[in-house]
């Protein structure tokens, strides 16, 4: 197996990328310094002690489509074959054949999952793994990883860079998650607000404790003022489906 492994700028370089908090993106390369030569890790855990990360960087990297978790606790990291290429004479192939055999590569080199998997693939829910993401869906609560999405459409819409790891951010979060809100709502919030405050800082003005306090409510029930307030379609990047609660 090779022992060299290499980044590519365009994928740490992205706003997505950046926009994450530090300790998941810490633990991105770290995943990707221990992966495979076809890109995949089999003890993701194990590395997130190794570097004092907690289960919301993992959740956050699969949130965002940084890498695929499947339910065996194997992981890849989705641009692998963007970021590295390595010589015939020195590849190994993985030896997560059943994993890899669910995987397609789109045109530009990047894993995906058939849209027959997406549903049915997941972070394990054993060994430890207080977060329960699905890929495509996650289930609101406290333990969910909503905080990402959230932060990074605010981020998006502002232009700020608000962390997802903010102890304050988080409790008034889960305060409105607790009060039945869901990320659909969230980003109504944030986009009608946007609208309202469009040519001004809004950065200087739509702050977490502004948006996310206990006005959270009106705000999602007021009139946009002839400004459409649907989320933007190319945001989709930051969507997280979830289930009901049974």
């Amino acid at each position: 197996m090779a022992e060299r492994r290499m980044f590519a700028k365009t994928i740490v370089d992205s706003d997505a990328f950046l926009d994450m908090p530090q300790t998941a993106q810490l633990l991105y390369f770290h995943l990707a310094m221990r992966a495979d030569d076809d890109g995949f890790i089999n003890k993701p855990k194990t590395v997130m002690r190794m570097v004092g990360s907690r289960d919301d960087d993992l959740a956050c990297l699969a949130a965002k489509k940084f890498i695929i978790p499947f339910e065996s606790g194997v992981v890849v990291i989705k641009h692998w074959k963007i970021h590295n290429y390595i010589r015939g004479d020195r590849y190994v192939e993985t030896k997560y054949k059943n994993e890899k055999d669910l995987l397609e590569t789109d045109e530009n080199k990047a894993y995906r999952l058939p849209v027959s998997e997406v549903d049915t693939i997941g972070l394990p829910s054993d060994n430890q793994m207080d977060t329960q993401v699905r890929l495509g869906k996650v289930r609101l609560g406290k333990d969910s990883n909503i905080y990402c999405p959230v932060v990074a459409f605010l981020n998006e819409k502002t232009g700020a860079k608000y962390r997802a790891s903010s102890q304050s951010t988080r409790r008034l979060i889960d305060a409105r998650v607790n009060d039945g809100f869901t990320l659909e709502d969230f980003k109504t919030v944030i986009s009608k607000k946007c609208a309202e405050w469009k040519g001004t800082d809004m950065e200087k003005y739509l702050r977490p404790e502004t948006l996310f306090g206990t006005k959270f409510e009106g705000y999602l029930n007021a009139k946009s003022k002839g400004q459409s307030c649907e989320p933007d379609p190319d945001m989709e990047k930051y969507d997280l489906m979830y289930e009901e609660k049974p």
